[in-house]
């Protein structure tokens, strides 16, 4: 029988990486390493599945870190540990999130109309060790993929089967302190999982982070991945302090040091509740899926980027909102024969409703909600908007698979959305009703194998939507006026952004033991429109165009090591002419990253890894560029028995000065005595955290 090389766990049937199983049984399937990418498995060559190896074997800083996992994708932060990551992937600097779709346990994480930014995806109240899988895809090339799902996707699905109890506690430096309980007992037909979650963190920040995380998750669960049933509860609440990003002239003239703070008020607060469930049915002829969630959140968020810019009495604001989110998708797949070819129809609607009751910023100084007076002696009103949203979206996809001959198939698809924004704002000239439609229509050809080796063709039409508050906007909102503070006529914006993608690719299994894919691909996009949650208003970017490579090698010489090795190059510009340039700010340029892993010798496990992401322009000029940055992590442990095991964790293993993220923005501050400095265009950064271990302990019963 042939061998197909996988990573991960053997399962009985193939399953496919957008998460549904083929119906046809495979060959004897063996099993390698951190990923399930061999050939026969994928649409695309940047399409994949991650394993639970992968987490049990890496070094996580932030729970966020899993989509590291992802080849390509950086994760990073600017702000406090409760706030979202930051996220780099295909030339993009995704901001929060906006064009990368992300869904833990079936439910949606991107936050549209989101207080502080477009797409928000904050992934903080993931527990990694209940994590079963994550399948990702790259490029708009799938019609189950909808809002925000440009640049790609990931699909974070939580265990239904917990065979152990486990306990878990980790100590470590700058008051670093974790406990962790879970399980999953037969409870009548099926299985009771739980995981409860206790976190402190200070940091290596002079004004500690003191952050503070209680999470939990409760899920029933039925059968199994072809025919099962299972409902989730989800509870999570923090609080912190934040060291934001900081200017580099206040470290020259001894204002602070690399891990002061010019604000240290700046911080926030965090709750989300949910409830989810998930239902499924397979058969020899067909495939059904039903999914629906409901979602609470709340999120006040203290910041200050340019901390006297505005103001004698200091730029810090508060962005608000409260969030419920009502949602659910349903698809079936039906399997048959064209002209004796055989065929697959898949047909999906997908429904989602966002309430914000209320949406804000306001104006604040220690967290307090006040007036304060700019430099000419005139009020700014605390309020800067106020507005309650809802946002309804209506997607309808279907594709067609139809395997030609032995070496050719097809996948051709087509997705229609419908959008509507209602906004009622506290300046009644920005509230009002939007709507708008899109069709998007997808395509993959893929030939092969010959010499184990498959090739790809993709091309597919994706977008982003803008925040609800811009396409009815047509005053600023903290002066009324019809030009913003630049002059600017505040001009609505289109309330989606179309991109169009092409990728060419291959993967493949031609050395033993060696799985190999490269993707060549290109991405364009209409507009570069984004809400500006830091001010209030939105901006109107250029046409762009992104076009790049990428190489992933994943190596196992022994059943006990393996190598990853994963390389991306991208070129991002604008693609009009302007004269203030073509760079397109923060679009990553490079990433390199690369591991070896042990597991499992002779009880010992570990795993050294390199994380490299190239220089960015901070300017569409090139004028402001920041640094490289390259951070190596390592994870060293022992298995005593089947029920205890240690755990050493070491971040930032040279200690370099690297930074996290850098911008380039004007800003003001104030000397070690209190006197006020000329305001000045300069990089404003936040550092990667210094070397620092954590040891945990953990034991299953």
């Amino acid at each position: 029988m042939k061998k197909y090389w996988l990573c991960g766990l053997g399962l009985a049937a193939a399953i496919g990486a957008n998460g549904t199983e083929e119906i046809q049984q495979l060959e004897t399937i063996e099993v390698i390493g951190n990923y399930q990418n061999n050939v026969g498995t994928s649409d695309a060559a940047s399409q994949g599945i991650v394993t639970p190896k992968m987490f049990e074997n890496r070094p996580i800083l932030r729970p966020g870190e899993v989509l590291e996992t992802v080849p390509g994708l950086v994760i990073t932060q600017h702000s406090g540990d409760g706030k979202a990551n930051q996220y780099f992937l295909r030339g993009y600097n995704l901001d929060h999130g906006t064009d990368f779709a992300t869904f833990v346990a079936g439910m949606p994480i991107n936050m549209p109309s989101h207080a502080h930014g477009q797409g928000y995806t904050d992934l903080n109240f993931l527990i990694p060790e209940l994590i079963s899988r994550i399948d990702y895809s790259k490029g708009p090339y799938f019609a189950e993929n909808g809002d925000f799902g440009s640049a790609g996707s990931a699909r974070i699905s939580y265990a239904e089967n917990v065979k152990e109890y486990q306990g878990q506690v980790t100590v470590g430096q700058y008051g670093f302190q974790r406990a962790l309980v879970l399980g999953g007992p037969q409870l009548g037909p099926g299985r009771l999982i739980f995981g409860a979650e206790f976190q402190h963190n200070d940091g290596p920040w002079d004004n500690a982070a003191d952050f503070i995380k209680l999470n939990g998750v409760l899920r029933y669960a039925l059968g199994d991945n072809r025919n099962g049933f299972n409902v989730t509860g989800m509870a999570y609440s923090a609080d912190w302090n934040s060291t934001d990003q900081i200017p580099q002239s206040a470290i020259d003239k001894g204002i602070i040091g690399r891990f002061g703070a010019l604000d240290p008020s700046d911080g926030g607060k965090q709750s989300r509740y949910s409830l989810s469930t998930e239902w499924r049915r397979t058969n020899e002829a067909s495939r059904t899926a039903i999914s629906a969630y409901v979602i609470r959140s709340k999120l006040n968020l203290f910041s200050n980027f340019e901390f006297f810019l505005g103001s004698p009495d200091g730029d810090q604001f508060e962005q608000a909102e409260k969030r419920s989110v009502l949602g659910g998708e349903a698809n079936h797949t039906w399997f048959g024969k064209l002209g004796g070819k055989d065929m697959s129809n898949r047909i999906g609607v997908q429904l989602r409703r966002d309430r914000l009751d209320p949406v804000a910023l306001y104006s604040t100084k220690n967290r307090q909600r006040v007036d304060k007076l700019d430099y000419d002696g005139n009020i700014i009103p605390f309020l800067t908007r106020e507005d309650r949203v809802s946002e309804s979206n209506l997607g309808l996809y279907f594709s067609n698979e139809v395997q030609w001959t032995e070496w050719f198939r097809h996948i051709a698809g087509v997705r229609g959305d419908y959008f509507r924004f209602n906004v009622n704002s506290n300046r009644p000239q920005n509230s009002g009703n939007e709507n708008d439609t899109l069709v998007s229509p997808k395509l993959s050809l893929v030939f092969g194998p010959w010499v184990k080796t498959e090739y790809f063709v993709n091309i597919g039409r994706g977008f982003h939507s803008n925040d609800a508050r811009g396409t009815t906007i047509t005053v600023d909102p903290g002066t009324g006026d019809v030009v913003d503070a630049d002059g600017n006529p505040v001009k609505k914006v289109d309330p989606l952004v179309k991109t169009l993608g092409y990728e060419l690719g291959l993967r493949s299994e031609i050395i033993p033991k060696v799985q190999t894919s490269v993707a060549l691909w290109r991405l364009k996009q209409d507009s570069e429109l984004l809400f500006v949650g830091d001010a209030g208003i939105t901006e109107a970017s250029r046409p762009s165009q992104r076009t790049g490579l990428e190489l992933d090698i994943h190596y196992m010489p022994k059943p006990w090591l393996f190598f990853d090795f994963e390389f991306a190059a991208n070129k991002a510009r604008f693609t009009d002419n302007d004269p203030a340039g073509g760079r397109i700010p923060g679009a990553v340029d490079r990433v390199i990253t690369t591991s070896a892993t042990i597991d499992n010798l002779y009880g010992w496990f570990g795993a050294l890894q390199f994380r490299y992401f190239g220089p960015r322009p901070l300017k569409e000029d090139n004028s402001f560029q920041s640094r490289s940055t390259a951070i190596t992590n390592l994870q060293g442990g022992y298995r005593f028995s089947t029920h205890w095991k240690v755990r050493l964790d070491i971040f930032n293993l040279f200690n370099r000065e690297d930074h996290d993220i850098d911008y380039a923005y004007p800003s003001r501050i104030k000397d070690a005595g209190g006197v006020l400095q000329d305001a000045i265009e300069e990089i404003h950064f936040h550092p990667v955290e210094k070397r620092s271990g954590r040891f945990t302990l953990t034991g299953t019963f």
